[in-house]
């Protein structure tokens, strides 16, 4: 029964960063940053967790780079060792809207300031700032530019992330405000792919067995629409417009080499630096001089203007 972190486990989670639970200083004597993300397998995860940690260390901070891979106890853990650490603030991209609420309480009950980035938690006061990009807005932007391409008619697929995610809710959600209103456009499928390619290729391969007339797919991420494109590439429909949300590398390649038609950028490079300067700031000021809840816009790529574009943000 898991009641905890076992001593060993919970010892050998301390070596992560620091070398040790009981010091709240490196050898340089500088103060702790605790970053916890999902995995970094995924780039956008990884550009958060990188473009924190080098914000950090320019501002003469000791950092911990971990993730907790959308584990909820993980989370629970880490949270455990940055607590232990004496870390002075936590930047946390979350493993969830409701379960991730006792984690950040239990840091500010530490005197540990969180600050949240991508995803907000289902309470407020308990992080400092939550820092997020504005999915609805992103979701109406692709969705609109979805119709364009579309020229407002034809069947479509589309593809939801984790159905636990908030995120996942609001992105649909700005899509269907949008494809909702014209009558031309179909769906003729909805299928979450857990914000997977894997799962996405094998969802698009059956959809497409019962459905090789679409036309169109619209993903709540890029990482589900990359799978979309290699599914239709192997069934021969590589005309299907497929459009995604998040601004990955990937996908911005493969914009340039004409599998996806457009995403939407998530500026996650931005929010993590801005997550860092708040930190600092509310360290050494007492405040961020920012409201807790704080939305920034996303950034339509298309063909026209990829090249714009590098890691999760403009070059």
């Amino acid at each position: 029964m898991k009641v905890g972190i076992c001593a060993a486990g919970f010892a050998a989670l301390c070596m992560i960063g620091l070398g040790g639970c009981g010091s709240s200083q490196s050898t340089a004597g500088k103060k702790l940053i605790a970053i916890i993300t999902p995995s970094n397998d995924n780039p956008f995860f990884k550009a958060e967790a990188e473009t924190a940690a080098a914000r950090a260390r320019e501002l003469g901070y000791e950092v911990s780079v971990n993730s907790h891979d959308d584990d909820a106890h993980k989370q629970d853990q880490l949270v455990d060792v940055a607590i232990a650490n004496h870390a002075v603030a936590i930047i946390l991209d979350n493993s969830g809207a409701d379960a991730s609420v006792a984690a950040v309480r239990k840091a500010k009950d530490a005197g540990i300031p969180s600050f949240l980035i991508d995803r907000e938690i289902n309470a407020n006061g308990i992080a400092v700032s939550q820092i997020v990009s504005n999915n609805y807005q992103g979701a109406t932007l692709g969705a609109q530019e979805f119709v364009r391409l579309m020229e407002e008619k034809g069947a479509y697929v589309e593809l939801v992330g984790r159905e636990s995610d908030t995120n996942a809710g609001i992105r649909t959600r700005g899509y269907h405000d949008v494809l909702d209103k014209y009558d031309g456009l179909k769906m003729v499928s909805r299928q979450s792919a857990n914000w997977s390619q894997a799962e996405a290729y094998q969802k698009m391969e059956t959809i497409i067995q019962g459905n090789r007339n679409i036309k169109g797919v619209i993903a709540g991420n890029d990482t589900m629409a990359i799978g979309a494109v290699a599914a239709l590439k192997n069934a021969g429909l590589e005309k299907v417009i497929v459009v995604g949300l998040d601004g990955s590398p990937d996908a911005i390649a493969s914009i340039k080499a004409g599998g996806m038609k457009a995403t939407v950028l998530q500026p996650a490079a931005t929010i993590a630096k801005l997550a860092v300067d708040q930190a600092h700031k509310f360290l050494t000021t007492g405040s961020t001089g920012a409201p807790e809840k704080q939305s920034i816009d996303c950034e339509l790529v298309t063909p026209k203007n990829a090249e714009q574009f590098g890691l999760f943000g403009r070059k």
